[in-house]
């Protein structure tokens, strides 16, 4: 996004003149790299808070293309530690509320705050996922969600990403601050608001949560390209 020095930089001047430059910079470069198509904002049109967005993940830019779409959500978004531990990345991620975790860990410090954030009716954005898509398509959900979602009886709101793959690719070698942008067609898709499917009779959890995971990533998988389902096809 920018150079590592200049971002470390950035970091001792004051948070509102930085937002400020920030929010230029990030809305200059979507402007011009990208040729962002949106569909489906009919269906968060007087959504009652607290809400779960959903989404499929595929670039450390999903966030600030999905922040074109949630800007007067009040969204918080579930992010990795690893963004705000970067400077260069962290300067993007500033511009949105975020609350983070540690993936793949039994973080429950993380996963109380964002549970406390929807009690005080309050939105959040998490990624299913809990990381970006290697492969390009959809990998396996963590469980997660459905402890959120159980607990807090929010709204949830699947949300489709696609192309964003092309415009800040992964870093092959894992260096975050190394990715850049081209020009890319990206998708946006918003589907109907949705709740856990009911338990059926006998169901074990087990079988439960199996099913309700898929409803939920399926849900995700109707939005975007075949190409882009992997598991959930």
């Amino acid at each position: 996004m920018i150079s590592p020095k200049i971002a470390k930089l950035i970091q001792y001047l004051p948070d509102t003149f930085v937002d400020f430059i920030a929010r230029k910079v990030v809305d200059h470069i979507i402007k011009k790299y990208v040729d962002l198509d949106i569909k489906g904002q009919e269906n968060i049109i007087g959504l009652k808070k607290p809400v779960i967005f959903i989404c499929n993940h595929l670039s450390n830019s999903d966030g600030l293309i999905l922040d074109r779409l949630l800007r007067e959500q009040d969204v918080t978004y579930v992010a990795g530690i690893k963004l705000t531990q970067n400077a260069t990345t962290n300067f993007g991620v500033r511009l949105l509320k975020t609350t983070v975790v540690k993936p793949n860990t039994a973080d429950k410090e993380g996963l109380t705050k964002v549970i406390n954030i929807l009690k005080g009716g309050n939105n959040i954005l998490i990624f299913p996922e809990g990381t970006r898509s290697r492969t390009g398509s959809m990998i396996e959900a963590k469980k997660g969600i459905l402890l959120i979602a159980k607990l807090t009886k929010a709204t949830i709101v699947p949300l489709g990403i696609w192309g964003t793959e092309k415009f800040m690719p992964i870093s092959k070698e894992g260096d975050m601050a190394a990715e850049t942008f081209y020009h890319a067609k990206v998708g946006l898709r918003v589907g109907k608001p949705m709740e856990l499917p009911i338990k059926e009779n006998g169901e074990d959890r087990h079988a439960y949560d199996e099913r309700a995971i898929i409803t939920l990533m399926k849900a995700i998988a109707e939005l975007i390209p075949e190409e882009y389902r992997g598991i959930y096809r």
